[in-house]
């Protein structure tokens, strides 16, 4: 990793915020510290650190598995660690799903927190380098152009995508074949233009069959999950 490191650590408890940022410090780590989920998001708006580290119960509307996904959606390359007093095998769970690399439970030993650092740290650098990163997909019968934001229908004719639809559908071609919950798609592609009420992803979701399905009332690429949500299915041809 070139560069300095860039490491967040988002904590409501203002003793374990100073004990944890210390203890780094003292290490050669000097974490940037936040108390809330929405300070951390204001000041990565843009640009991600390289590591960041969240704690899971905080006192605010959106935990840390909440701000985990957030983080992972917006990169696959910024390392996790969840942090919680709780020892519940479904929290682990759960905090792995949110797209979290490591699980620290409290009370933990300094020692052992900086160790799973270093260790992701470690397998971070040691990682391939990402693929090019593809412009264009096939999403049913058109084509996704991810860099112009349009579809390409089979005809060659170009269907400019409003920022809501843009939004879910790349969702769906960065997590193919895997079920999507729609409370997790609300939340990750929540939008300005997206409706305010429970019904918005499955109206969103026709609107874009309609676009990229041979047949609407049969949908091949954006599937249903009873009981779950939706599923990408990528063209196999």
């Amino acid at each position: 990793m070139s560069g300095p490191l860039r490491l967040a650590l988002v904590e409501d408890d203002p003793l374990q915020r100073r004990i944890v940022s210390e203890y780094l410090a003292q290490h050669g780590l000097r974490p940037q510290s936040f108390a809330s989920g929405e300070e951390f998001k204001r000041a990565h708006a843009q640009t991600l650190p390289d590591l960041a580290l969240f704690d899971v119960h905080l006192n605010e509307v959106e935990d840390g598995f909440a701000l985990a996904r957030w983080a992972r959606s917006r990169s696959s390359r910024i390392g996790i660690i969840m942090l919680t007093a709780a020892g519940d095998t479904v929290d682990r769970v759960v905090g792995l799903e949110s797209g979290a690399d490591d699980y620290v439970t409290k009370p933990f030993e300094p020692r052992e927190l900086l160790a799973r650092i270093k260790a992701l740290l470690r397998r971070s650098s040691e990682a391939p380098p990402p693929p090019p990163r593809l412009t264009e997909m096939r999403v049913g019968v058109a084509l996704l152009n991810l860099e112009r934001r349009i579809l390409i229908m089979p005809d060659g004719r170009e269907d400019q995508l409003s920022a809501s639809e843009f939004d879910l559908l790349q969702l769906f071609v960065r997590h193919p074949n895997r079920p999507l919950t729609r409370e997790w798609l609300l939340e990750t592609a929540a939008h300005r233009e997206a409706e305010v009420f429970d019904r918005a992803i499955d109206n969103r979701i026709m609107r874009l069959r309609r676009k990229i399905e041979a047949d609407p009332s049969k949908p091949e690429a954006i599937r249903s999950v009873r009981g779950v949500g939706y599923i990408f299915v990528p063209p196999t041809d």
